[in-house]
């Protein structure tokens, strides 16, 4: 540990030179603003800027191209606060509570948590990876499929949570949701199915698009309806309402630290990431907070727990990546070709062959974090200010950013009618009360459950005794008995407390 942190200190010493700051900075800034851009994202960030980067020395590229990679999670929750869109898929959690703070009038407040949340949950990552890189991704290897199978099953025994006092709507957007992921072609097997013949169906259902119409395009709609009592131009921007009170920082340290230490521990598994860390840390808070039952109507702990979560995922992939060269996240899997393309190779001996630009790096995100947090909250008086613009103008502005980026997904505009469709059917179920956590919780969580469960089948020939190999799986069973059984129990002590 303390040779870590000697070699972290060199790290410093490196990263403040004048070609590193301005990597770290110019990273930094175009993260903030490709996250807040719906449909971008920091797979297509990276992507874009990683051919720029070929020219220049290996640290310095791979310092701008990491902070854009963590940014993009601070921005994305700047539009999903604001207009109800989340700018990258880790941001869907975020929405449905930041939204509802906005609508109360306190958009400052749940930006702010948003944006400490961010910089407390990512400090927490990149301090474990500083600390036990190494170890830490070798228990995340220890995750196989079986394991991330039964992982995915326990948090998919949580919809229940999520589905409040209407469970028939609850049920019928996860089965929705269930619905959607089964178009497209079998991840094992490769056949087609439910694409209803259409070759844009092939591939599945675009995941931006689907979520662009159901929080985005539903928004114009209602945005429209409500053309008679504008409301949003009523209400008045305070600088003050963006402060937290000492009684709020307080609530949410707790949130924030757990969901740090959750995060960083889906981070460092293979194929994971941050969206998969946002969603389960807000189920989990949702179920072990005070407060759980009120998630989703407008609480700063519903903000905090996904965007802690997303940023400690962001920095935690970066154990397997660099100790294994094993990515945990499609943007990791980028950034490991661009690794091999100059001429780095990511394992073991990388720490040990390649201090100077290991070290280096791990440095530049504590600075990169620093950078996000004053940038973010430096603009909050200038985002804020979308708040009071009249639906007269919101509406088109946002239809125009839905419209833009469900078609530079695919550069299809299948993508764009598939969008405004979904966004019709999305306002329909809004107007019948059926909520859109289970549907996205369903839709991304069960592809994954049925690659692991195949993959685990294929390693023994269809034998389910895999799912019971070893401790871990048989904790995460008595887990998912526990959660199954526990609504019944709570609902029974709560009947017999209204008896007594």
């Amino acid at each position: 540990m303390f040779e870590n942190m000697g070699l972290l200190f060199w790290g410093f010493l490196s990263v403040f030179t004048f070609d590193n700051i301005i990597a770290c900075l110019f990273g930094s800034v175009a993260g903030i603003f490709i996250g807040a851009m719906p449909g971008i994202g920091a797979l297509t960030g990276v992507a874009v800027l990683l051919p720029l980067t070929f020219s220049m020395n290996p640290t310095t590229a791979i310092i701008m191209l990491a902070a854009l990679y963590y940014a993009t999670m601070y921005g994305g929750s700047i539009s999903a606060v604001l207009l109800n869109i989340p700018g990258d898929t880790p941001a869907i959690c975020t929405a449905l509570d930041g939204y509802k703070l906005t609508q109360k009038g306190v958009p400052g407040k749940a930006l702010t948590t948003c944006f400490m949340s961010s910089f407390l949950g990512g400090t927490i990552g990149i301090v474990i990876l500083t600390l036990s890189g190494s170890a830490l991704a070798r228990v995340g290897l220890k995750f196989g499929s079986p394991e991330l199978a039964l992982l995915i099953f326990l948090a998919m025994t949580s919809i229940g949570w999520l589905l409040g006092d209407d469970v028939v709507s609850g049920l019928l957007a996860t089965a929705l949701g269930l619905m959607f992921a089964t178009v497209g072609t079998d991840q094992a097997a490769g056949y087609l199915r439910f694409y209803f013949g259409l070759p844009n169906l092939m591939a599945g259902i675009s995941f931006v698009p689907l979520v662009i119409g159901m929080f985005g395009f539903s928004q114009v709609i209602e945005l429209i309806t409500q053309r008679g009592s504008d409301e949003r131009a009523k209400i008045k921007i305070k600088l003050r309402d963006m402060f937290l009170t000492w009684t709020e920082i307080k609530r949410l340290l707790p949130v924030q630290l757990r969901n740090g230490l959750m995060g960083t521990f889906v981070g460092v598994m293979p194929g994971a990431g941050g969206t998969s860390a946002s969603f389960i840390s807000y189920i989990f808070e949702r179920r072990i907070n005070k407060i759980g039952d009120k998630f989703g109507t407008g609480v700063i702990e519903g903000c905090a727990a996904p965007e802690s979560a997303n940023n400690a995922a962001a920095a935690g992939a970066f154990a397997p990546l660099l100790t294994f060269g094993i990515p945990g996240s499609s943007t990791t899997a980028l950034l490991l070709g661009g690794l091999m393309m100059w001429g780095l190779q990511p394992g073991p001996l990388l720490f040990t062959e390649k201090p100077d630009f290991v070290w280096p790096l791990i440095a530049s995100f504590y600075l990169g974090n620093i950078i996000c947090l004053i940038v973010c909250f430096a603009s909050i008086p200038l985002v804020m200010r979308a708040v009071s613009v009249s639906n007269a103008i919101l509406a088109p502005v946002i239809f125009a950013i839905c419209v833009v980026a469900a078609y530079t997904t695919n550069n299809s505009m299948f993508d764009v009618f598939f969008m405004m469709g979904v966004g019709g059917f999305s306002y329909f179920l809004r107007l019948s009360k059926v909520p859109a956590a289970p549907l996205l919780l369903a839709f991304v969580l069960s592809p994954m459950l049925e690659k692991y469960v195949r993959q685990s089948f294929d390693m023994t020939r269809g034998d389910p005794s895999i799912f019971i190999r070893n401790g871990i799986c048989w904790t995460f069973i008595v887990l998912i008995f526990i959660f199954c059984i526990s609504p019944l129990i709570v609902k029974r002590i709560k009947a017999a407390k209204k008896t007594s």
